[in-house]
């Protein structure tokens, strides 16, 4: 297959999985997630990862070397790069790895300083620490870095892998592993619906518990983690791009298509796009671009600190740009590598490098642009604004920035809601139906249902979860 050795890079992006963490728990229907912290492993981890890639497109020798960037030997320029980091489930590990990451890619350096009037010479902390700004994406107010949460025909998607044929085949084929597995497992469930959590706890454990690592039977975690990867391959991949199980993507999608265009604009500064996120979206991309399709790559679970890169590329013997997709899969390997894509439109079998206009002419009919989209593609009724913008509300939200956000659209939807309770309340005290005193409230004794999502708020994060 062939690739254009002399072409130029014009930008790239990112998506990078965050680092080693402390364990977690996420519910295996809703895949609703527990908050934990990151630990100094994984800081190395996203440290060493933004190191190299600095080291690759930051450096002007290199041949990789983003065309127009402020390389290495310059200050970080903000107008060059964004940079986006989940701030939902795994609570601030996700943020914690985007800064970790951007110290490697733009390090401390004595250039960062100033002059006062007076001569004094004023370096920044640290000796010279480069403040990258970083987007947090609160997943109750913006669905493009979690969108399958509080989505209910992923839900449902989740619910019909679990009882197809081929779940059943497989439970019944771990049945004696599980069994053996249960002296091991702290009392968890040791279910192949409960995979990703067994999986996670072993992985966690060995590598931060030499008791159990020692203990634990060898083979046990290999055998788990097959288990892990295909339950997890399923729920976040589908037959159809436009499918609801590839949802984790396809709510990146306008960020991705956007930003590519950008790069590929000469008269638009972007040259860096990072977007740090967990697992699951990269099961998606996967599945969706078809670098699986020929098994060079496998269906897995990415490791920590794991990276894709869509390189954007201006060949020399050709007018249009062209989009290479590289990955790294964490410390388990030294460099990246280059893998065909395959898609609707795009064979992969001749060339690596994909047509810009291709690639954007495949992929935008499974973007979802909009809050409002979004609500009607999960079948959400209440949860993220959806009761008021299904209610008539229009918002208008760009793929990348315009006249409203997607967490402008959020807070519109919480404030359209709000606006409407205060009419409706000002009818009522004008009939006198309703008086305010100080006689006491009966208690609502009334449910949720199973389709109905609270939001809640916590001091570090933003989770939504399913009301029980």
């Amino acid at each position: 297959m062939a690739t254009d050795n002399q072409s130029k890079v014009l930008g790239v992006v990112v998506f990078a999985r965050h680092g080693d963490r402390q364990g977690f728990y996420q519910d295996p229907e809703t895949y609703t997630a527990s908050s934990t912290v990151i630990t100094p492993l994984g800081e190395t981890q996203e440290f060493a990862l933004g190191s190299l890639l600095r080291s690759l497109y930051l450096n002007a020798s290199a041949p990789t070397y983003i065309q127009g960037v402020a390389n290495s030997d310059s200050l970080f320029q903000p107008n060059q790069v964004v940079v986006r980091a989940d701030a939902g489930g795994e609570g601030g590990v996700i943020f914690d790895s985007a800064v970790a990451l951007t110290q490697g890619l733009w390090p401390v350096t004595p250039r960062a300083s100033t002059q006062l009037a007076n001569g004094t010479n004023v370096t920044s902390p640290l000796g010279g620490y480069q403040y990258v700004p970083i987007e947090s994406v609160e997943p109750n107010q913006d669905v493009s870095l979690e969108g399958f949460t509080s989505c209910n025909t992923f839900d449902d998607h989740t619910e019909a892998f679990y009882a197809s044929p081929a779940f059943q085949q497989k439970a019944s084929e771990a049945a004696q592993f599980f069994e053996d597995l249960k002296p091991y497992m702290d009392g968890r469930p040791v279910t192949l619906q409960n995979m990703w959590n067994i999986f996670d706890y072993m992985n966690v454990q060995s590598i931060h518990n030499a008791t159990f690592a020692n203990t634990l039977p060898a083979g046990y975690l290999e055998r788990a983690r097959d288990l892990a990867n295909w339950h997890e391959y399923n729920v976040f991949s589908d037959s159809s791009v436009s499918g609801i199980g590839n949802i984790a993507f396809r709510t990146m999608l306008p960020s991705v298509l956007t930003s590519v265009q950008r790069i590929a604009n000469a008269s638009d500064p972007l040259k860096l796009h990072y977007s740090a996120i967990a697992y699951k979206p990269f099961l998606s991309l996967f599945n969706m671009t078809g670098v699986v399709a020929d098994g060079a790559l496998p269906p897995t679970i990415v490791n920590y600190a794991a990276s894709v890169v869509l390189e954007i590329h201006q060949p020399a013997s050709a007018t249009e740009p062209v989009l290479r997709f590289t990955f790294k899969n964490g410390t388990d390997d030294a460099a990246f590598r280059t893998y065909p894509m395959r898609f609707a439109g795009w064979d992969g079998s001749a060339d690596t490098d994909v047509p810009l206009s291709t690639f954007v002419r495949a992929f935008e009919p499974a973007a979802v642009n909009t809050t409002l989209q979004w609500c009607n593609v999960c079948g959400q009724t209440q949860a993220r604004g959806c009761a008021a913008l299904l209610s008539g509300a229009t918002v208008r939200v760009d793929k990348f920035g315009g006249d409203i956000s997607p967490v402008g659209a959020g807070f519109l939807g919480a404030g359209l809601t709000i606006a409407v309770l205060g009419a409706a309340l000002g009818v009522l005290l004008f009939l006198g139906l309703l008086t305010f005193g100080k006689g006491k409230r009966a208690p609502s004794k009334g449910r949720f249902g199973k389709r109905d999502h609270v939001e809640l708020q916590s001091a570090t994060n933003s989770i939504t979860k399913e009301a029980v």
